[in-house]
């Protein structure tokens, strides 16, 4: 039974920028301000120039191969090799459920900051609710994203508002070199943008949308590009409100980096900012679940790596893959009980940034041997400096575990 085609551009929209502004701006910026501290703009702006060209070319191959398997049929179609996306689709399942487990610790993290819930309680309940509203069905968790979307842009701007002070300081802050956190400048921002990149993985889960998207060729491609702007100004704009600020190492430290900072001295409730962005955050880790199911489903259908056919069935009755949404939670759930939220966070990274090179690759083949007139036409360089970005950012990356200065805790 085929997936349902129930997304429009505007559900679409709020979709992505839901995920990538959940992941990005309320779980892991409190790490990224630990490593970059007063440069992490400049660190989200790296990680924003090595994710751009990834997403310009997503919005170009996901038109010309609209299917939920995403980055693995885009491989197969370009290289041929079967065995090449069954591993390009293990690595994105890794990224996609680790990150599901990533954003979860987040959850518990601000939920702890106003209320003292037991880690393995809320843990549990949130994968449960998430679960329940991916099997509900993609016209439902749409729905959902589109409400918790909202209300996470609302909260941002009234956070931006709440520290308006510390935004307009930033340029000083910046001119003088404060609060680089316990690295230099330059290894503070890469191993910041290595974080951060965690924060734009979101475009590769839009993609994998397609095959329930309303005239996709048209409307996917648009939805990047509305996306991408939206959270590449907010990235900046918070990252910058936060490394104004002198109390950069208690930011890093805090439950809620986003609420600490915006009511320490603003004299606004933390309440109201913790619950809204725990909304925001439910709405990142819903998608990465429904992405990790979408890749089973693909994989088992079309019996990559040996998957049984079993898992790549979808329900008559709710239209969503039961038994793949099933496994993906119950991962999401180990890793979020047992693993540290940095080494989650990193490990995402690299894995995304893995696949990153195989799209952009697998782009750059297609457009040689031919290019359709009814999808986006990038420039030949897009993939290339994909390519080249994401492969160098790779390179620091180990650079940094290597000397030990990318280690997360």
């Amino acid at each position: 039974m085929a997936l349902e085609r129930s997304m429009g551009l505007g559900n679409l929209i709020f979709y992505g920028t839901g995920t990538i502004l959940g992941a990005g701006i309320f779980v892991v910026i409190g790490e990224v301000m630990g490593k970059a501290g007063a440069l992490a703009p400049i660190a989200y702006a790296a990680a924003g120039l090595v994710a751009v060209f990834t997403a310009l070319s997503f919005a170009e191959i996901a038109a010309r191969v609209p299917t939920a398997g995403g980055a693995i049929d885009y491989t197969e179609k370009a290289f041929g090799s079967s065995a090449l996306a069954a591993a390009v689709g293990w690595m994105l399942i890794v990224a996609n459920i680790v990150s599901g487990a990533t954003i979860t610790t987040g959850f518990v993290s601000y939920l702890n900051s106003f209320v003292n819930v037991p880690q393995w309680v809320a843990t549990t309940g949130l994968v449960a609710l998430l679960g329940i509203i991916s099997i509900a069905g993609m016209k439902q968790s749409a729905w959902f994203m589109t409400l918790t979307t909202l209300v996470g842009i609302g909260t941002l701007v009234l956070m931006l508002w709440l520290l308006r002070d510390s935004l307009l300081g930033w340029p000083e802050a910046f001119a003088q070199g404060e609060g680089i956190g316990n690295a230099g400048a330059a290894s503070g921002i890469l191993a910041g943008a290595f974080l951060a990149i965690y924060s734009f993985i979101g475009f590769g889960d839009v993609a994998q949308t397609a095959e329930e998207v309303k005239d996709v060729k048209t409307t996917l491609p648009r939805a990047m590009w509305v996306v991408l702007i939206i959270v590449f100004i907010f990235y900046i704009a918070v990252s910058a409100a936060l490394g104004g600020r002198s109390d950069i190492d208690e930011i890093a430290s805090a439950d809620a980096p986003l609420v600490y900072a915006a009511t320490q001295d603003s004299g606004f409730p933390a309440l109201p900012l913790a619950i809204a962005s725990l909304f925001v955050i439910v709405n990142g880790a819903l998608t990465q679940v429904i992405a990790a199911s979408r890749l089973l489903l693909d994989m088992g259908r079309d019996g990559r790596s040996s998957m049984p056919e079993w898992v790549g069935r979808v329900n008559e009755t709710t239209n969503t893959p039961i038994i793949a949404t099933l496994i993906a939670v119950g991962v999401v759930l180990a890793l979020a009980l047992f693993v540290p939220l940095g080494t989650l966070a990193s490990g995402t990274s690299l894995a995304i940034l893995l696949v990153f090179i195989a799209v952009n690759a697998a782009l750059w083949k297609l457009k040689r041997e031919d290019q359709p007139d009814d999808v986006p036409n990038m420039w030949m360089i897009v993939p290339i400096l994909g390519v080249v970005f994401c492969t160098l950012t790779v390179i620091g990356q180990i650079a940094l575990w290597i000397t030990g200065i990318g280690q997360s805790s």
